[in-house]
């Protein structure tokens, strides 16, 4: 029989009065790597986190070897040899390689470090996984993969025999991420127990040996990789049969009054004039790659960045240039590349946030009117169906899908033409990223214009009605209906002779 490392016995936790783990009973099985997936929100973190200590279960109990244990503190799981690597890396910036990974555990000998000694159990560490990371190197001038193995170093440093790793990958590149799941294969090959915590299904059924699938806080499945497939994982998140992975496009007809005109922008310097145009109903995509100037462009359109040159009107409306007073009065919205970054007030209230953009209109001689608004963003929020406690309730206490469902509400509260959305579902989980595209396309179909950047090329092909190829802050190629193609779309973004000009 397998050797179980880490057992959880009916173990709840409550957050206030939400439940976030339900009830888990769970075997991780020593030198294995296992995965937990689910939706944002699902569980899956704070389930990692009772096993490293973070934070204690209400109810049920841990077992490390067989024997019961109670962690207070990550400090007493580091003794059975547990800890974790989180999603947000908490490195010492100024302080080079060799200080972060042995931090608070340095050899030392009254009061003195023994260099030597800790250079010599930093040399067997990197002989051990492979790594190559200069010792002496300031952590903030690594690269953030170079930065996601020093954590690991430092993991192994304190003699750590289970890894917890949440959400790995989520800030690496496609060959970067490759990399770190070779180390996690090499980890567990020398004998060392990973829980591998990611929304990344193909990383997933690639990397592990056994994945757990928790919904609502609730274990609803836990099986061998190979009997999984990324259907089958999705069904179990969501608890249903995945039909589709996008709604059926709703084609505007072709007379569709143009809602959004630009004619001759250039985002800055001495780049090429852009004309485009977006119908009513319509949904347009600007693919590309990371660095073409998708993002430039839509922000420049929206007023949130200045444009050098060029006219945009929406209804015939002209907008601004570094306006977006002027594009919200035009009936504009615009979804940012990064919620926490640029689009949302973490601290302040579901309410707070969706009403933002419309106090001129909730207020009167400077006063808010709280009933109006509290009627207009309980009614938004449930066009998006955002899962909270209240409207009152802090955005940053919500799952990443409701977070982004708080900037589509934002605007549903009052009428739009056009809505801009920069990566509408980066950092959402499948069940969110479908309740986004079926926003999106409901919208659509009411009439909204709508232009979207995504890197995911599946979902521009899934969603668009029309795609415009973007490269060097120009637009290469046109694509629509039957054309679509993605070959056509990838050679135009790499400059390949399988794209070609508009």
């Amino acid at each position: 029989m397998p050797d179980a490392h880490v057992e959880l016995r009916g173990v709840s936790k409550l957050f206030g009065a939400t439940t976030a783990v339900d009830d888990v009973s769970l075997s991780i099985d020593r030198g294995s790597v296992h995965a937990l997936v689910g939706e944002n929100g699902a569980g899956k973190s704070t389930v990692g986190k009772i096993i490293a200590g973070v934070h204690r279960p209400d109810v049920g109990s841990i077992l490390v070897d067989g024997q019961r244990v109670i962690f207070r503190s990550p400090r007493d799981a580091l003794a059975q040899g547990i800890t974790m690597v989180a999603q947000e890396l908490s490195l010492v910036p100024a302080r080079s390689v060799r200080d972060n990974v042995f931090l608070g555990g340095e050899p030392s000998r009254a009061g003195f470090v023994r260099t030597r000694e800790q250079r010599r159990h930093f040399d067997s560490i990197i002989e051990r996984v492979g790594f190559d990371v200069p010792l002496d190197a300031l952590v903030m001038d690594l690269a953030v993969a170079e930065q996601q193995k020093v954590e690991i170093l430092r993991a192994l440093g304190r003699n750590a025999n289970l890894i917890i790793m949440d959400e790995p990958t989520a800030r690496l590149s496609t060959d970067e991420a490759q990399t770190l799941l070779s180390i996690v294969a090499r980890l567990s090959r020398e004998g060392t127990t990973v829980i591998l915590v990611s929304h990344f299904l193909d990383q997933v059924l690639e990397a592990a040996d056994v994945v757990s699938v928790l919904r609502d806080g609730a274990l609803v499945s836990s099986r061998a990789a190979r009997e999984e497939t990324e259907r089958t994982l999705v069904e179990a998140m969501i608890g249903r049969t995945l039909d589709t992975s996008f709604p059926p496009k709703s084609v505007p007809p072709p007379d569709a009054p143009i809602v959004l005109d630009v004619r001759g922008l250039r985002c800055g310097g001495t780049g090429p004039l852009i004309d485009l145009t977006v119908r009513a109903g319509e949904i347009v995509g600007l693919a590309g790659l990371v660095g073409s100037g998708r993002s430039e462009i839509a922000r420049a359109i929206y007023g949130a960045d200045r444009r050098a040159e060029g006219e945009v009107t929406a209804c015939g409306r002209p907008v601004k240039r570094r306006s977006t007073r002027s594009s919200i009065r035009a009936g504009m919205g615009l979804i940012p590349e990064s919620r926490k970054d640029q689009g949302l007030l973490l601290g302040r209230s579901i309410r707070d946030n969706v009403a933002l953009p419309h106090l001129d209109v909730l207020s009167r001689l400077g006063w808010m009117r709280r009933q109006p608004e509290n009627q207009a963003v309980t009614k938004a929020t449930e066009v998006v169906d955002i899962r909270s406690s209240s409207i009152e309730q802090a955005v940053m206490e919500l799952s990443g899908g409701n977070q982004q469902k708080s900037l589509f509400a934002r605007w549903f509260l009052n009428s739009r033409s056009v809505l801009i959305a920069d990566e509408p579902t980066r950092g959402v989980d499948v069940g969110a990223k479908r309740a986004i595209y079926d926003l999106i396309t409901d919208a659509a179909s009411a009439g909204l214009a709508v232009l979207f950047v995504s890197s995911e090329l599946e979902e521009v092909m899934g969603l668009a009605h029309r795609v415009l190829v973007v490269r060097d802050q120009q637009i290469v190629l046109e694509l629509a209906g039957d054309e679509l193609d993605e070959t056509r779309i990838l050679g135009a973004a790499f400059a390949t002779t399988a794209g070609e000009t508009r």
